[in-house]
Parts: C-alpha cells; structure tokens; sequence
C-alpha cells in the first residue's frame, strides 16, 4: 500500500514592497509605480500610498514563476515583466490579466525595451543575446547574437529602425533591424557597461560603467537625398556624402565625455520624458541629476568658455599670436560659432542621497507644474520614494513604507491558535494576520533575533542581539518592559511545555530558565506582565540553539564547539552528548515523542539522533548551504528544513527520504509518487537544451559582427505540440485510407454507413491537422516544427495546399467563431459571426504562409531534391501569392473606408474625431480626477471640523 502524505504549497508572501532583483517603472499615466514583488508586480498608486493591483503568474501559466528581473512599461496600457528563467509576460495594466507569455531566453531576462509605438519589445538576456518580439503578433521575430557577456540594456533608435544594446563584454553594438546584422561595434569603456540611454529627440546617446566618466555619443540618422543627417541641439547639420565605407555605418560619434563625481560604478542612466534632464544612478546611495541646456544656453556657456580660455592666455602673455589663434580656432571656435562641447550641454544640477542603498530609478512621464521633473527611487531596505527635483532643490514628497520589514527578518513565531505572527528585524517587531497577510502593529524595538508568543496572545517575548528581554503588549502595540537578562546576544528562546515561562539560550554560556509573572507598578491602575529568574545552567561555549522536549524531560542546547548536549531539564543533570557535526548546530528540534532530535548545521547537513541512546540514525546532505531552520511536524516524525539556498525542504524522518521540495510556485500535487514523477520532469526539461547531440557538439563560433537566429527555445511544450502534430497527421491519413476505400466499396455497390473516427471529434481530417496546429502558441511555432520530420513536414505541406485552396475548409466544423475570436482578442462589443469568419480566414492565410515559410526554411536542400514535393511546392507558389495578395487589398479597402468615414464624421461635426478607446479613455481619467478632488474637498473639511474641535475644546478649557 502506498503510503500518502500532506501536500504544502507557497500560499502567499507578504510584507513586499520592492524586491531588489528588478528595476522600477512609472505606467504611461503616471499615477502607478510598479515595483518589483518577489515573482509579482506590485501597482501602486503614487499619492495613496496603496498596492492597487498585484499583477501574479497564475497557477495554470506556462513554466515557472520565479522572481522579476526585469520591468518595462509602453506607452500604452501595456507592461512587460522579465523573469529568472528567462520567461517574459505581457500584461494589461488596466484590466491585470496576462495577455501571452514569450519563451526565447535561456538566462535571466536584464532589461526590457519597448519601441515608440508599443509595437515592438526588445530583450536582453544573461544568455548574452538580443531577441526582438512582435507584441501584436505575440511572437518572437529573431535573434541577435554577438556579445560575449550578459546584455545590460537596451535601447531604439530611428523610430524603431535600430537598436543599441550595451554589454558586460565592455562593447556597444548597434543592429539593424531591417536588414538584422550589426552595424557597428563600439569601444572605448575600460570596465563593464552598465546602462544606455538616449534623449527623446534622439540626439546624444549616453552610456554608464564602472569608468569615472559618462561616455556620450552624436546619432547619425539615415542617409536623406546621399547625406548623413545629425541633430545637433535641435540643429540639423548635413554633412557631405562623400565619406567613406566606414563612416557610411558609423550610426554612433564619440562625442565627449563627462566627469562623475562619485566613484561608485554607474547602475543606469535615463533621460527624463521631456529630455531636460538625465539621472545617473551608481551602485550607492546617490543619484546625479544632469540638466540638458538647449541651443541658446549651450552657444551662450560655450562662449564664456572660450572668453575664458582667451583672457586666461591673456593674463599669463602669448609667445606666438598664430600658433595660440589657430588653437583657439581648434578648440572652441569655427568661424563665428563656437563648437560645443558635452561640459557645455550637460551641467549637474543636483545629487539625491539617500538613507540606504538604491536599486533603481524611475522619471514620472507627466511632469509637474510646480517642479522640473517627479523621480521615484526603489532602495534595497524594501522601501519607495518620491523626490521633486527643483532648479535649486530636491525634495522628497512620499514615501511607501508602511508594511514590511526595512531589513532582514531574523524570526517568525506563529500564535497557539495561528491567528498572530510576529517577526524581528534589526530594529521592529511587526505583528501581522497570517491569513490577510496585513500589518496590524509594528513596535519599534531593538535588534530581534529569536520570539515567542506569550501563552493567551495577549503579551510577546523577544530576545535581542543586545542581551535584553523585550515584553511587547500586543493589544496596545507597546514595548512594557525591557529586562537586561544576559551578558551576549540572545540566541534562542523556547517555552516550557506546561506554559509557566520559557528558558534562553545565549552567547554568554548561560542557558537561563524563566517564569511568568504578573505586577502592577505604582502609579499604575493595570497590571501587565514580567518573568523573573528561577534557574541558570552554565556551560562552556556559546549556547546557539536550545530546545525542549514535549515531556519536559530533556533539554538541549547546541555550542559554538559543534556539539549538542542534552541534560535532564529536573535535576540538569548531564545525559547525552551528539557530535559529529564538522561545522557549528545552527537549528535544532524534538519530536513530539520524545524519541527523535533533529539538528541542522552550517555544514549543510542534517543528522536525525535516538535521543534513547544518542546514536546517529542518518546524516543527510540537505542543502547546498547553511541549515538555518528545522521543525518537526506535531504528532508525527515529518520535519521541515529551511536553508540559506532558499529551498525548504520537506522530508521523512524514519525513512530518510525527501518528500517535497518548496522552491516557488508548482503545479498541484497530492502524492509522493507523483512528486518523484515531477521531479523526472524538471530533470528532462534541464536537459532539453543539453541534449547527446548538442552536448559533445563543438560550441558555435560567433563571428565579429555577430549572427541571427530564432527567437523561441526548445522547451516541453514545444516537444508536446510537435507529438501532437504527428498524432493528428497520423490519424489523419489513416482517415484519409478509409474514406478512399469507403469511395470504392461505395462505386462497386457495396453501399454501407460510413462511421467516421471517434477520436477525431466528428471532425474531417483537414479539420483535425488544422486544429491540433492552431493550438500550438504563437511563440512556440518555430521550435515545434523544427522538431517535425522530413516526412511529416511533407504531408503538412499537402495540407496547406488544401487550406489555401479551398477557405471554408479552413473553418471546423461546429466552430463558433464569434465565441471564440471575442474571447482571444478580448473584445466587448458582439460582431457578425461572418465579420469575424472573414477574420479567422484573414489568420488562417497568415497561418499557412509562416508554417509554409519555416518548413522551406528548415528543408530547403531536401525538398529541391525530392521529386513528391516539386508538385505541393508549385502549387503553393501560385496559390499562397495569390490568397495573401486578395487579403491585403481587402484590408487595404477597408482601412481606406474607415480613412474615409473618418473623415466624413469629421466634416458633420466641429469636434475632431477621437477613437472610442481613447474618448473612454480620456472619460475614466475626469472621473477618477473628479473623484480625487472631492476625496480632498472632503478630508479639508474634515481637518476644519477637528480643529474646530479642539478651538472649542480649547476655550472652554
């Protein structure tokens, strides 16, 4: 009989604010900020101060939810979120769902990027490549590969034309997207690039390393009429065509550079939306904020520059008038205009510093009107904040800290009923409801690092690093007393079983036992309540851990010397001593019992000891650091393990066998056999891309101007989806047979009723092929056919014969295309089932060409040379030219008549016609500005009302 066990799930993580693995960013309205949040994205609303939204992978999304890395929002509603294992989700921000999922990189993704129009996104990966993906389309277009080390950031230009992507290699790549090769490779930083920018104008591109300088560069736009154009302080300078081969790809100038003021590395650089101003943020706690001059300000400090030169030289006398005006000339003049330098565009105007570490920056899109720009900072104490930068000042209007901790949580103790949880950090104690996840009081204290509930829940014990006993009221969340009990920190604390006190364990020797009382202090009308000393047990190293066994009849206390010892808790006799731990007993437990303890070390092991004997049943390599925590479960010998490589681990104490492994978010799971199955899983997904083939293959030697390749990866769906094409394809011949003989049988007066496939759900067999492909992810199209055959991809083209022949063919039978479309393309409004029949038609010669155009691809030199498929192939040449030139002049008709009532909806009415969306749009923002008004109107009458209140309160006093 298989022997079944309890199921645990991650439920929830509260308390989050920013997590540091990811960046911060503003969406498009500039009211939310989103943050980081473990594997979410939290929304917050900037001037409430409150998480609005929570953007979470849900249970059925594909592959795993690990921690954001990367966030980047679009001009539009949309918000693209990077994960840990390279995923990337697409999400609409005003409705917070998950519009598709892209799989491409095969490392964390480091930034994200979109054009101008939202129509593009661009990705960087710590896989070293560059993958652009077409958000409408929900696809990945290709693949630019050439960096040697991860890509740090990215950034369009040319309206979306090129794009600039810095690297760890300490080179700047600029691609062409048109034509998808590199352009130019950039050099010139002696250390890591860390961050690209350029201005909305798209004049300079500004690039951060651990260099003590920003790098800046001039942007060469496209060749107009045989010139080079570049903008200049909103200046167009054209320069003569007659350049050389070299110069004719050089997109990006050296331009100059600008001295930092901190030493620090640069972590990201970005202008502001308006381009007035540029922030530099280093890995420290400053940002420097640039002020970018215009024209007239720049020519005019560029002149006072040369004045200067000019009467410094003046002053200290010239030897030679020509040699000193020809260097003038070459350094700051050419004819009547002075040349302008970075010093004389870029000018600090101030530096923010704050408190902790930061993480990352963001500019708000809209700018104030009382201020030159509103910056949003993330730091590394999981805290937000809100800076005005002024002309003369910054100031810091907001800050988002009311839950979570500002440092690491040393401790969490749950209440005897599970209602109450308490944690310590170097510097508060917070009691939350574990079931809401809410903050209910946060109690200043000092550094916390061991806690425990008070029998009732009324009162908590914390002990702290200083030595002291604090007795927190959890009612009043008050600190009521604290005692100064031990001479080193106080390592653990853990209550006697029949509740009457607790005993302590510190890195002062001394194991001390402690009882409960209550006192009422003079001048006092409550009682409240204290403990007072009635043992002590000395040992001879730091007590690090101490526990108790359920009967009372043992306690342990684990030393600095690596061993445990375990006395009679009576008479404190010596009992046991445990040892073979090679590395200090940082957790230990007792089973309920009495018969198993359980310790775990710095060493990364456990080892689970007879507590009869002191023998050592098994020593188990647990984690791949520190164990930091382990706990039986009551009642049975289940424990739990906790350690620094962030996995808890479940495991069987009697038959030393892991049963779960909690790492993040899974798939539901209800036996232990199913466990194991999962767990072959995941070993069969790590080795997808290390297969026999690729992993003795000699690795791919990137050229200097690097490679193109697909955008999507081998993953097991993508393996599932090509199982299921040959299944259909399979199935579908077979099919195919038995019409042919039924025909046969039928012309020979052999008359019978035919009984079509059961497995086929009534469907022909074009219908079948046609739906197992439609099922397969926009995304993932590439890869699952690039897993296909030769042989199979050869009765696939057949049916793409068919498909674009005969388009009714191509809608299933019994298929509600208005149920369906209304439902993929998320539409409110309820169309004409022909309306959207025309539609699928329209994607379904979209479908056939790309499948058509990825198998040519993939079998070009087999399919030239196969005379079976010199037929399909004619034939699809002059059907598929054919049905995708009928679709675009449909569509261009009616984009043109929709130009055309446009229009004349234009000329009926004096107001310009708007887009539904963006009238609804511009609705929503009125009414929630209207709401936000009468939210003050009435908090302003309510603070009159108060302090009319207490005028009165005050005369009649």
């Amino acid at each position: 009989m298989v022997k079944a066990y309890l199921r645990y799930e991650p439920a929830a993580a509260f308390g989050v604010i920013a997590s540091v693995d990811s960046n911060i960013a503003f969406d498009s309205s500039g009211k939310h900020l989103l943050a980081p949040a473990l594997e979410n994205v939290g929304v917050w609303h900037v001037r409430q101060g409150l998480c609005t939204k929570t953007l979470a992978p849900s249970a059925s999304a594909r592959g795993p939810s690990l921690a954001v890395t990367s966030i980047a929002s679009s001009p539009s509603s949309l918000i693209a979120s990077g994960y840990a294992d390279g995923s990337i989700r697409i999400w609409d921000s005003e409705k917070g769902t998950c519009e598709t999922t892209l799989n491409g990189h095969k490392g964390a993704v480091t930034t994200l990027r979109y054009n101008k129009l939202s129509s593009l996104l661009a990705s960087g990966s710590k896989d070293n490549d560059v993958i652009l993906w077409d958000v409408v389309g929900e696809t990945g277009l290709f693949r630019l590969r050439g960096h040697r080390d991860q890509v740090t950031d990215l950034v369009f230009l040319d309206n979306g034309k090129k794009l600039v992507s810095s690297s760890k290699d300490k080179f700047l790549r600029v691609w062409d997207l048109e034509t998808q090769h590199c352009m130019q490779i950039i050099s010139g930083h002696h250390s890591e690039i860390w961050s690209v920018d350029t201005d909305p104008e798209e004049r300079y591109v500004v690039t951060g390393s651990a260099d003590p300088d920003l790098r800046f560069y001039m942007v060469k736009h496209d060749l107009v009429d045989g010139q080079s154009v570049s903008n200049t302080n909103g200046t167009d300078a054209v320069k003569n065509s007659d350049v050389s081969t070299q110069n004719k790809w050089e997109v990006l100038k050296h331009f100059g550079e600008i001295q930092r003021q901190n030493k620090d590395r640069v972590a990201s650089v970005r202008f502001n939306n308006s381009g007035n101003l540029l922030a530099c943020q280093v890995a420290g706690k400053t940002v420097e904020i640039f002020r970018v001059l215009d024209e007239v300000e720049s020519k005019r400090k560029a002149k006072r520059r040369i004045n200067r030169k000019k009467e410094k030289k003046s002053t200290k006398g010239s030897v030679d008038v020509a040699v000193n005006g020809d260097a003038s000339h070459e350094a700051g003049e050419q004819g009547d205009k002075p040349v302008l330098t970075v010093s004389d565009i870029f000018k600090l105007l101030q530096t923010i510093r704050a408190g902790k570490k930061i993480c990352s920056f963001s500019f708000c899109p809209v700018t104030p009107k009382n201020s030159l720009a509103t910056i949003a900072l993330s730091l590394n104490n999981n805290l937000l904040e809100i800076y005005s930068v002024d002309t003369s000042s910054t100031t810091k209007t907001n800050a988002i800290e009311l839950q979570g901790h500002r440092s690491d949580i040393r401790s969490v103790t749950l209440s005897a009923d599970n209602t109450l949880l308490m944690s310590t950090s170097h510097s508060a104690v917070k009691i939350w409801n574990p079931s809401t996840g809410s903050c209910l009081r946060t109690i200043d204290s000092g550094y916390g690092l061991c806690g425990l509930f008070v029998p009732g829940n009324k009162y908590a014990v914390v002990g702290t690093k200083a030595g002291t006993i604090e007795i927190i009221d959890v009612s009043s969340g008050t600190c009521v007393e604290v005692l100064e009990v031990h001479g080193g920190s106080v390592q653990s604390i853990v209550a006697v079983p029949d509740g009457t006190g607790f005993v302590t364990g510190s890195a002062d020797h001394d194991v001390k036992f402690w009882e409960y009382q209550t006192i009422q202090k003079t001048g006092e009308d409550s009682k409240h309540l204290t403990v007072s000393h009635v043992r002590n047990l000395k040992l001879n190293d730091d007590v690090l851990v101490v526990a108790v066994s359920p009967d009372a009849k043992y306690i342990a206390a684990a030393l600095l010397d690596c061993t445990v010892k375990v006395f009679f808790m009576d008479s404190l006799k010596f009992f046991l001593s445990l040892y073979g731990h090679k590395l200090p007993v940082l957790c230990m437990d007792i089973s309920s019992d009495a018969e198993l303890i359980v310790t775990g070390s710095a060493d990364k092991n456990l080892k689970i000891w007879g507590l009869d004997f002191g023998d050592c049943h098994k020593s188990i390599f647990a984690h791949s650091d520190s164990v930091m925590a382990v706990r039986f479960v009551r009642n049975t010998h289940y424990m739990f393990s906790a350690g620094k490589d962030r996995l808890v681990k479940y495991w069987d104490a009697d038959k030393f066998e892991l049963l779960l492994t909690l790492e993040g978010h899974h798939a539901e799971i209800w036996c232990l056999s199913e466990e194991k199955e999962k767990r072959l899983e995941e070993m069969f997904e790590a080795d997808l891309d290390n297969t026999f083939e690729s992993r003795y293959a000699p690795k791919e030697d990137l050229p200097e101007e690097g490679a193109v390749a697909i955008a999507g990866k081998k993953t097991k769906e993508t393996l599932t989806a090509t199982d299921c094409i040959i299944e259909a394809l399979d199935m579908a011949e077979a099919e195919l047979k038995r019409i042919a003989e039924h025909e046969e049988d039928k012309s020979r007066g052999k008359v019978a009723v035919f009984q079509p496939n059961i497995l086929m759900l009534g469907l022909s067999p074009y219908d079948y092929v046609l739906r197992a492909l439609s099922s397969v992810h926009t995304n993932d199209l590439e890869q699952t056919l690039l897993a296909l055959p030769f042989s199979d991809a050869l009765k696939l083209l057949s049916y793409l014969k068919d498909w674009a022949l005969i388009p009714d063919k191509g809608i299933p039978q019994g298929y509600d295309v208005s149920k369906t479309y209304m439902e993929d393309w998320n539409l409110d409004v309820y169309f004409d089932n022909t309306i959207l029949l025309l539609l699928a038609l329209y994607l379904q010669v979209e479908l056939v060409c790309r499948v058509a155009t990825v198998l040519l691809q993939l079998h070009h030199n087999q399919l030239i040379t196969t005379v079976a498929a010199r037929p399909i192939l004619t034939l699809l040449k002059d059907i598929l030219h054919a049905r995708v030139k009928e679709c675009k002049d449909t569509l261009g008709f009616n984009l043109a008549a929709m130009d055309h009532l446009k229009q004349l909806m234009a000329l009926k009415s004096d107001a310009l016609f708007r887009d539904a969306k963006t009238k609804l749009l511009e609705i929503r923002l009125r009414h929630s500005q209207r709401v936000e008004a009468r939210a003050d109107v009435k908090e302003g009458r309510r603070k009159k009302k108060r302090q009319k209140k207490s005028d009165d309160v005050h005369v009649w006093s």
